[in-house]
């Protein structure tokens, strides 16, 4: 199974928490028959492990639900036990990957199910954080499953002797675990950790052993259950938590408007700019007077025998005339009609003067 669905390499179970199409099981379960087939599930791994002889407890959120009413936690979607390492050992070396047939009055179609025990099990360091988890009891029709990790005694724990370690992290002292004590677990025999309180205010604080409502649950103390609490219907609050979504939207809307109007902006005004530069860039071309034609026995832009042509712009530097320029004997036809109107409209201003000086009186 390793390196399935999406998963990092080297990873053997996956990390979802209901194996689904490809593995087991293909659709979810409800909640009612999710209840009891994890409720099958726990019952089928208590009695084989007890029927091959090896000794497994309780542990995290299952012994939570054993603390409550001796039953899974309703929102829970698997279980959790520890085994010794001596126990692994033996689980890996005989019966990993058995097939375990149930058929009971609770199970009256019959089911299988399978231990797995994950390869990567010898490894016993902390930093193989990919396979924390070292065997599982699965149910091959919904694909529920419970994890098994197992507790090793850690010879170089810097607080000495007695103390075990998990892959997932957790440590404990050896005296906090063993002797187990016996009890029951959803109608059948089992085991929990000795110091159990401990352990459960340890990972979960003291408010997990007495609050009564968690997880759209409720404990009622009579009936010694976890209740469905019906969601509340409340329209004042649904009419004010859709007016709130719709401000939100309508602000989230402005706001991208507004963005928008300030991009286009930014667009014109650098597309004024740019037309602005072409403008002045052909204003100064124009500017610039053409090129001299060649003189006899020369190509326009000749280089120098023996160097290559000149590269250079004729904006760069000028050219240079071979003859100094010769003043025209005679003014252009243009320029001499322009004076001639000049003086004449001197001529008629002067005359309006006069006129004007005459009727004053």
């Amino acid at each position: 199974m390793s390196g399935k669905r999406g998963d990092p390499k080297g990873k053997y179970f996956p990390s979802i928490r209901i194996m689904m199409a490809g593995t087991f099981a293909d659709k979810q379960l409800g909640y009612r028959e999710r209840k009891q087939a994890l409720s099958n599930l726990i019952q089928t791994f208590l009695a084989t492990f007890a029927d091959i002889g090896v000794e497994t407890w309780l542990m995290h959120g299952t012994l939570l639900g054993w603390w409550w009413n001796r039953k899974i936690l309703p929102w829970d979607s698997d279980s959790d036990v520890q085994v010794s390492e001596a126990s692994m050992h033996y689980l890996a070396s005989y019966y990993n990957m058995s097939v375990f047939y149930y058929k009971t009055p609770r199970i009256p179609e019959g089911r299988d199910y399978m231990l797995e025990v994950n390869p990567h099990y010898v490894n016993r360091e902390q930093s193989d954080k990919l396979n924390v988890i070292d065997a599982r009891w699965v149910d091959t029709t919904s694909g529920l499953f419970i994890d098994i990790t197992t507790a090793r005694y850690n010879y170089t724990h810097p607080a000495g002797e007695g103390m075990l370690s998990c892959k997932d992290g957790h440590e404990y002292r050896d005296t906090y675990i063993f002797p187990l004590r016996d009890t029951f677990f959803e109608g059948a025999p089992a085991k929990i950790p000795f110091a159990y309180k401990e352990l459960l205010e340890a990972e979960y604080k003291e408010k997990a052993l007495t609050l009564t409502d968690f997880e759209g649950h409720h404990f009622d103390e009579n009936k010694l259950e976890w209740i469905p609490v019906p969601k509340k219907i409340d329209p004042k609050g649904d009419a004010e938590k859709k007016k709130a979504e719709e401000a939100r939207q309508k602000k989230e809307e402005e706001k991208k408007k507004k963005e928008q109007e300030h991009k286009n902006k930014v667009e014109e005004v650098k597309k004024k700019a740019q037309d602005a530069l072409k403008a002045d860039e052909q204003k100064k071309s124009d500017l610039v007077p053409p090129s001299p034609p060649p003189q006899k026995g020369e190509t326009a832009n000749a280089a120098p025998q023996g160097q290559k042509p000149s590269t250079r712009s004729v904006r760069d530097e000028p050219p240079v005339s071979k003859q100094p320029a010769k003043p025209d004997p005679d003014p252009p036809t243009a320029q001499k009609a322009a004076e001639e109107k000049v003086i004449k409209a001197d001529e008629k201003r002067d005359e309006a003067v006069k006129e004007a000086a005459a009727v004053a009186p």
